[in-house]
């Protein structure tokens, strides 16, 4: 007999056919091809470039931080929206990396995460009715939370011949009247595209000119391979229309720990607060003052970082490149994103990008994640696990160059 709750589900999980969807998941699907591919293949290992989360540990200044201030009687109680050192620290981070001035009793707010924060900000902004733009392939939190609360998400597809850059322009006089918030991502997951400061400049405008708020997701800018880091508010104005969302995750080795910020339009941040004080109590406060730590040294950390990432992009876009991908070390993020074949020379046909990153774990042991979004494509990612420093990591190169050594692909 079922239970009464069945009948009692929001529509906007499923109403009554919660839990009966028989659909698998692409994320489901790869799980079990990697189960299936090492029954098959005892004694052997996959390499798993379909991760997207550091492969290392925080740096132990770090970590013996927390410890210490895990210790200490005063930080057991609630955070609620973060401390002043906390956000003092954010902006003495942003004016070293960024060159951003941030006010940070007014301009700053931390979060659980980003993916918390990204569930939010629709509950600051959206009526039924109300758009969010989103672009795909992409993170879909914010979309998703838009749809929840009966507002409609535009996507905009990220394509190759644009720099995997949104054409703006495309959205209609109805759909720009009816936007409440656009999300970007850049450094970019999954394409591992850059934004250019002349893109944000026309965003910005294109903001200021519709009255749209850009949520500017920068959560991978800080690995970056050419020059420095760029924030949206490099752009003069751009306060009047973003926020940016930066996070302690990438740069850091941080991603557990769950700890980002909100900073720039002081009104949108002070609407966060609001939303946000009604749905936590803060991140922990031993965890905000490790971060601390962790900030103030990030011209020592972060660059480590960043230099595996690069070191590892381009040892794989060298193998890839090989087999005829058109394959491009990116200007940030841990992320190449290259084009599916249509077919191995033997005959073997891939109707998406998914049936190829099947193929590749089944027949290869070598797991990453398709989009089929906007064109047929897989994305590796450079934070495989090595522990054991260079010589592990230069291992794990060996042997996914080897393991498609024999391979050959029609495009």
């Amino acid at each position: 007999m079922e239970s009464f709750l069945q009948n009692n589900f929001a529509a906007r999980i499923g109403g009554n056919m919660f839990g009966k969807d028989t659909k698998i998941y692409k994320f489901e699907k790869i799980k079990r091809a990697k189960r299936e591919a090492i029954k098959n293949n005892p004694g052997k290992t996959i390499i798993d470039m379909g991760v997207g989360e550091p492969d290392d540990m925080a740096f132990p200044e770090v970590v013996q931080a927390l410890a210490e201030e895990a210790a200490k009687w005063e930080n057991r109680i609630y955070a609620d929206n973060g401390i002043a050192e906390f956000k003092e620290a954010v902006a003495r981070y942003m004016k070293s990396l960024y060159g951003v001035d941030l006010n940070p009793d007014t301009e700053i707010i931390h979060s659980i995460g980003s993916k918390a924060a990204l569930s939010l900000f629709p509950a600051c902004f959206i009526n039924p009715g109300d758009i969010t733009v989103m672009t795909v392939p992409g993170y879909p939190v914010m979309g998703t939370w838009t749809k929840y609360l009966g507002g409609d998400v535009v996507n905009l597809p990220l394509l190759q011949k644009n720099g995997f850059l949104p054409d703006i322009d495309s959205l209609t006089a109805e759909q720009r009247a009816k936007t409440k918030l656009l999300y970007i991502n850049y450094p970019n997951n999954p394409t591992g595209a850059s934004a250019t400061k002349e893109f944000f400049e026309k965003l910005v405008k294109f903001a200021k000119d519709n009255n749209i708020l850009i949520v500017s997701d920068a959560a991978y800018a800080p690995l970056n391979f050419k020059g420095k880091p760029l924030s949206i508010f490099s752009i003069p104005g751009a306060k009047d229309v973003a926020v940016e969302l930066h996070s302690m995750s990438k740069g850091f080795n941080m991603t557990g720990w769950r700890l980002s910020w909100v900073c720039g339009n002081e009104l949108a941040v002070k609407a966060f607060a609001t939303v946000k004080d009604n749905a936590d109590s803060g991140q922990f406060m031993a965890i905000q003052k490790a971060a601390i730590k962790a900030l103030d040294r990030q011209a020592e950390i972060t660059p480590l970082i960043s230099e595996k990432y690069e070191r590892r992009l381009k040892s794989m876009t060298e193998t890839l490149k090989k087999l005829g991908f058109d394959a491009k070390v990116p200007e940030g993020s841990f992320y190449l994103y290259v084009k599916a074949p249509v077919a191995t020379a033997s005959g073997i046909k891939f109707e998406s990008g998914e049936d190829f990153s099947q193929w590749l774990i089944k027949e290869k042991l070598i797991s990453t994640v398709p989009w089929d979004d906007a064109g047929h494509y897989v994305r590796f990612s450079a934070t495989f696990v090595a522990r054991g420093g260079k010589e592990v990591e230069e291992q794990v190169l060996s042997d996914f160059s080897s393991r498609l050594a024999d391979a050959k692909f029609v495009f």
